[in-house]
């Protein structure tokens, strides 16, 4: 019996990616008899941290979820607060909430392709030796990284956790001159983002030839790349409203898993760039559409490794978008001294939906007529894609296992970071056993 007929692998909290998790398997005589992606990381409960508290302390509290997604976690916050008591933005804030959704992307997209991917796509462990092998390529990384930072504290108050998003608008909102300068940044990108998708193309070979039929799940609109707005698409289903979230999500929980699992038409699913892509890639901007021809991406896509490759395509579309949207702000004319929209407190129920780089994110709060929380379920975009990584895993495992013991395991752990998870985020159930088989 050749090695490769019996393996035994036990990745103990997977690099380079965010928070803890693992993958086993276990195969013999050619057969994989145990196969498993586990979540390990304590649980963490901000349903619980947020009820008791006022409207007002909501979007903070429940941005600390994710030091990644912190943006994304205020806003559905701010939509979920603002359906709840019916509170109607301005069409300026809408905009402005849209170019900060844009920045969080660009942020969390060139940090897990260019720093947390590209070692896989060079044979190297980490990105530090491609300080050496490819300096210029990892400083045009570093700008757009830069870029995206400068670009969220600008209209967020700081990089990380907002802190001039609040309920009807915003407490302070960038000047004409900052957006200008903005956009001329955003514009002088552009070359280095084909530079370094350019890179990307001449490496993505390296990405695994995998595919698995699965669901897509995200944002949709007819009119626009659905990222900020939008109603909840299905490639099975088609659309359902984002207030009936509950009846596609469908969590669950399995003994290997601190995070809960979700499902709808089949038996996973999953979201992410990939996803909305799959979903909306005829609204990408027009530089993006070029970029995705050059890769060959077409929906729909069934291989998860091109998810990183839809993520490169999506840091396009934000700057272009985020260019246009700067000058429909500056062509109606930027009301510098907009206050948020006054409203009454009231009791209530509100669902919010928001595209945040991993994925669909959902917010549901339930109010008394204090504005206090009484009831919160946040449903997080890597707790639904831990499901489609178990089934990916359990399709790609018996393919690989004719190869060396480290190319195994080089190419499991490319399946669980091509999704990009945020692992600490996802971690939200209490009352698990693990049990030994």
């Amino acid at each position: 019996m050749s090695a490769a007929k019996e393996v035994s692998i036990n990745v103990e909290h997977l690099t380079r990616v965010e928070g803890h998790g693992n993958i086993v398997l276990n195969a013999k005589n050619g057969d994989v008899k145990k196969i498993e992606w586990q979540v390990s990381e304590a649980p963490r409960f901000f349903e619980s941290f947020v009820r008791n508290r006022p409207y007002t302390e909501l979007s903070h509290l429940t941005s600390r979820i994710c030091g990644i997604c912190s943006i994304g976690h205020a806003l559905a916050s701010l939509k979920a607060t603002e359906n709840a008591m019916d509170i109607k933005i301005s069409k300026q804030t809408k905009l402005l909430r849209k170019i900060a959704l844009h920045g969080e992307n660009m942020q969390s997209h060139i940090l897990h392709v260019g720093y947390l991917v590209a070692p896989d796509l060079f044979k190297v462990g980490s990105v530090f030796p491609l300080i050496s092998s490819a300096p210029e390529t990892v400083k045009k990384i570093i700008r757009l990284h830069r870029l995206a930072n400068e670009m969220s504290e600008l209209l967020c108050g700081r990089t990380t956790h907002p802190i001039s998003l609040v309920p009807g608008g915003f407490s302070e909102i960038p000047s004409e001159k900052q957006l200008q300068n903005l956009k001329k940044r955003l514009v002088e990108s552009l070359p280095t983002c084909t530079e370094v998708a350019n890179v990307i193309l001449d490496n993505a070979h390296m990405l695994p030839h995998f595919t698995r039929e699965t669901e897509y799940i995200g944002l949709t609109s007819k009119d626009e790349y659905a990222l900020y707005d939008g109603i909840v698409g299905s490639t099975d289903t088609g659309t359902h409203p984002v207030k009936d979230y509950e009846s596609v999500v469908n969590e669950f929980v399995v003994p290997q898993s601190t995070a809960k699992y979700t499902k709808h038409n089949r038996e996973s699913y999953m979201v992410g760039a990939l996803a909305r892509f799959n979903l909306n890639a005829d609204l990408l901007s027009p530089s993006a559409k070029e970029l995705a021809k050059k890769f060959d991406l077409q929906p729909i896509n069934y291989n998860p490794f091109m998810n990183n490759i839809a993520q490169i395509v999506e840091y396009v579309h934000s700057v272009e978008d985020s260019i246009q949207l700067i000058d429909t702000i500056l062509d109606q004319g930027l009301k510098c001294d907009e206050k948020p929209t006054k409203f009454v407190i009231k009791k209530g129920r509100g669902v919010g939906a928001i595209e945040v780089p991993r994925g669909i994110l959902f917010h549901d709060y339930t109010y008394n007529k204090e504005g206090i929380c009484t009831k919160a379920n946040c449903v997080i975009p890597t707790n639904q894609n831990h499901n489609n990584i178990q089934k990916d895993m359990e399709v790609f495992a018996p393919d690989l296992l004719e190869k060396p013991k480290d190319e195994i395991t080089l190419n499991l752990e490319m399946l669980v970071r091509a999704y990009d998870p945020c692992i600490s985020c996802s971690t939200h159930y209490l009352d698990v056993k693990f049990v030994d088989e």
